[in-house]
């Protein structure tokens, strides 16, 4: 009998010395944020880069295009109830990317200032999931009763030895249930994605919420013009306060489309200096009315496209986007459509994370502020050897080709750009694309 104990104590000895922990989860460490800002004269992306650990160091990116006047940016963390750190950041005359370093002295809810522009982001804390705390603690548990078992075993006490080693096969159990059953198990939403960030919500973001339902009322938009700004008022459509819970939605808070009388088009990435109050420098305009859609995404409320119009006043000239070639299939209204711009070289870079954009406004029989579809469409990039993950602006090795694929709703004429990134600047290719009817449409 005792031999037969030791023999079955050694056996699961050796099954806790190959067993480890299969934890697909992990724990949310966080990762890049990438915000693209149309600040005053400058077009930026500004990388807060993955906080590894807290307290502990913040790296930002500043990237900067081409025509972004040389200067000096000041940035400041600063988190309620918490040591705020501030560094300048001198731009170069060359585009490209600018560094600084800040520090966080604890996990949770943040704002990174950009001169005037204000950036929230959320550091995440390093919480241990209910499975991961099973698997390790059924593991750790296991091996404490081993050796429980094997002290009885030693000193003769066989049958005092049958319960720790009933209690080691319960803990492996525990721990080798978890392991497998994690993958299985939905992870816990980001902190800040759907409710609003706390320091005790990013602390405990496994801690069960009476909220079932996340969602939020419509958001309501009023631009206006201050000086040489265009301000877009952000309000809820439901209480009517200022909307302050807008998502980075890739790579910007707010992505503006902006299209002039003459049919020139302006992407801009408008920064947050208030609550519910977003500003972009319209450089030039024409005079008239201009067409204006954002694309958000709010806390909840998942992605909205905002349209209204505003009247500016403005002297300049109507102006001319740049070319490329561009290789055309349009089929008839509801069905799949392929345009493809031919760039010549493999030298592209990603923007706002995409190999390209194209907007689309349609069908235009006046001005465009009066088309009834508008589409923001991507080309997604393609993998590429070598280059793991997501890559950054800092590669240019896309292209030459930029695909899109969309599907035209309506017969008419659309006004089409398509915008990619080379040299730090951005190109934007406009085209008018005639859509033919189906077969028994209704005229």
């Amino acid at each position: 009998m005792k031999r037969r104990v030791v023999t079955l104590l050694l056996v699961l000895g050796a099954l806790l010395g190959i067993a480890s922990p299969a934890l697909a989860d992990g724990t949310q460490t966080g990762a890049d944020i990438h915000v693209a800002q149309t600040l005053g004269d400058r077009d930026l992306t500004v990388i807060i880069r993955r906080v590894a650990e807290v307290p502990g160091p913040v790296h930002v990116d500043v990237v900067t295009h081409a025509g972004t006047p040389a200067g000096e940016l000041s940035l400041t963390l600063r988190s309620a109830g918490a040591q705020s750190s501030a560094t300048k950041v001198v731009l170069g005359a060359t585009p490209g990317f600018y560094s600084g370093r800040l520090h966080v002295d604890r996990p949770g809810p943040w704002e990174l200032a950009v001169d005037e522009a204000t950036i929230p982001f959320v550091v995440p804390a390093l919480v241990p999931s209910p499975w991961e705390n099973a698997t390790y603690g059924g593991f750790i548990a296991a091996g404490v009763l081993l050796l429980a078992a094997l002290l009885c075993a030693v000193f003769g006490r066989i049958g005092l030895a049958l319960v720790p080693t009933a209690g080691v096969v319960a803990a492996v159990a525990v721990g080798v249930t978890a392991a497998l059953l994690s993958p299985s198990i939905p992870p816990v939403a980001a902190p800040g994605t759907e409710l609003d960030p706390t320091y005790d919500t990013v602390m405990n973001p496994y801690e069960r919420t009476s909220i079932m339902d996340f969602s939020r009322p419509p958001v309501n938009m009023v631009p206006r013009v201050d000086g040489a700004d265009l301000v877009l008022d952000l309000t809820d459509g439901s209480s009517g306060r200022p909307v302050d819970d807008l998502l980075v939605h890739d790579s910007a808070f707010v992505h503006l489309v902006v299209v002039s009388p003459s049919g020139h088009l302006r992407h801009l990435h408008p920064v947050r200096t208030a609550p519910g109050e977003f500003r972009a420098k319209l450089r030039d305009p024409e005079q008239g009315v201009h067409a204006v859609a954002a694309e958000i995404a709010r806390r909840g409320g998942g992605v909205q496209l905002l349209r209204s119009s505003v009247d500016v006043a403005g002297a300049a000239s109507p102006r001319h986007d740049g070319k490329a070639e561009t290789a055309l299939e349009i089929r008839e209204a509801g069905r799949p459509s392929t345009i493809t711009a031919k760039f010549g070289e493999r030298d592209l870079q990603p923007w706002l994370g995409m190999l390209g954009h194209m907007i689309v406004v349609g069908p235009v029989t006046g001005s465009p502020a009066s088309a009834p579809i508008w589409a923001h469409v991507h080309s997604m990039i393609p993998p590429t050897p070598g280059i793991p993950g997501q890559p950054d602006e800092s590669v240019a090795a896309f292209g030459p080709d930029v695909p899109f694929t969309y599907s035209f709703p309506l017969p008419g004429r659309y006004l089409v750009w398509i915008q990619v990134e080379r040299d730090y600047s951005v190109i934007t290719v406009p085209h008018v694309v005639d859509v033919p009817a189906g077969k028994g449409a209704v005229k």
